[in-house]
């Protein structure tokens, strides 16, 4: 089926998961998070919004979102600089009636002004949450075949009880239809889970809006998916290719780890559907000759005197002689001094290690280093 994702509105919610890192979305959204060497969280969803032909995205923002701002800037990366569609962000007191969120059907009628004036006729919400690069044509197509009221993009495999407890669990009849919801389960083992990606028909989604917040109602997957299932049309989408979803601090760490391997590389960077992020104009990395770098990634702008190992180091990185970095992500603007030694750690930006300093911890729970410090 042909699909014209010119009539595709995309919403990206770039608050919506931010307690889940921790101290990393203190003083940032979720969506402006960096990761994988010179990437933001962000570029994902925009990036396979724009691969997928919607050329018209709203960003829903809640707070924090100063460096989101700085990190889109005029949208000309993602081609979405337009006169007619491109991007718009949407702060939360998007009309006069509207409060700071406490759900996702609170944002949505926050940007409602918005979303009034689109002429698309379909709408795709996802989050910052998942680290993917997906088409959302087949979804869109696939939802308009099946009669659906809404189409969730779900993945079937085996979670542990911490991957599901920020989860919500999907239960299906053999035809893909959902029969009933589980959120946050304590389970854990073989299920269906949602990678929060949601597709519907604009008038659908704005008259669902509506009537909930008549209701009192805030949440999308509790008031609209949990409690109405048996009267709506639910249906799932099963993704199966490479993804990772971040929940926690630690599966930012592995999924930064996870890159490293060059088959997980190819999987999500591939060729005609690039990820696209906001360009920075510099140098080309430095290697001491007696520097020593193992499987790692390396930004433009860094300079390598000591020792790097299966780590990932942001752009402007300084890793000086005789330091030892292994298994590390150090993201823009850190300073390991001389001898230093560091081991699992993951630096905020503009971080500081001084000379001869040994910082150690494990993969289950990887020690950050906030923003600014000097260790």
């Amino acid at each position: 089926m042909e699909v014209n994702m010119g009539n595709v509105l995309g919403l990206v919610f770039a608050n919506m998961h931010d307690t889940t890192l921790g101290d990393m979305t203190k003083n940032r959204t979720m969506g402006s998070v960096m990761f994988g060497g010179r990437y933001r969280l962000i570029d994902f969803p925009l990036s396979n919004m724009v691969n997928s032909g919607i050329s018209e995205v709203g960003v829903i923002t809640k707070s924090n979102y100063q460096s989101l701002l700085d990190h889109l800037g005029s949208a000309r990366e993602w081609d979405l600089a337009r006169k007619k569609g491109g991007l718009y962000i949407l702060p939360p007191f998007g009309n006069v009636e509207s409060t700071l969120y406490r759900g996702r059907i609170e944002a949505i009628y926050g940007a409602m002004s918005f979303i009034s004036h689109s002429s698309a006729k379909y709408v795709v919400m996802t989050d910052c949450d998942v680290i993917t690069n997906i088409d959302y044509k087949p979804i869109v197509a696939r939802h308009i075949e099946s009669g659906a009221d809404i189409t969730v993009v779900t993945h079937t495999g085996v979670y542990s009880s911490d991957e599901l407890k920020t989860a919500t669990v999907l239960n299906t009849d053999g035809e893909g239809n959902v029969t009933s919801v589980l959120i946050q389960p304590e389970l854990s083992g073989s299920c269906t889970a949602s990678l929060n990606m949601f597709v519907m028909s604009m008038e659908f989604m704005k008259d669902l809006v509506k009537d909930a917040i008549a209701r009192g109602l805030v949440s999308f997957e509790k008031n609209i998916l949990q409690e109405r299932c048996s009267e709506l049309k639910i249906k799932t989408y099963e993704y199966a290719n490479y993804f990772r979803k971040l929940n926690s601090p630690s599966s930012y760490f592995a999924a930064n780890m996870d890159i490293l391997d060059p088959a997980n590389a190819r999987k999500l960077f591939v060729p005609k559907r690039s990820i696209y992020t906001k360009v920075s104009d510099n140098a080309p990395a430095k290697y001491d000759l007696n520097c020593i770098v193992k499987n790692s990634l390396v930004a433009d702008g860094c300079i390598i005197e000591g020792e790097v190992e299966n780590s990932v180091l942001f752009r402007g990185v300084k890793v000086g002689k005789g330091a030892k970095v292994k298994n590390c992500i150090l993201m823009q603007g850190t300073v390991v001094g001389d001898g230093a030694q560091l081991n699992y750690i993951v630096t905020d930006k503009n971080v500081t290690v001084t000379d001869k300093h040994i910082l150690t911890s494990s993969p289950e729970y990887p020690m950050y280093v906030a923003k600014g410090a000097t260790v």
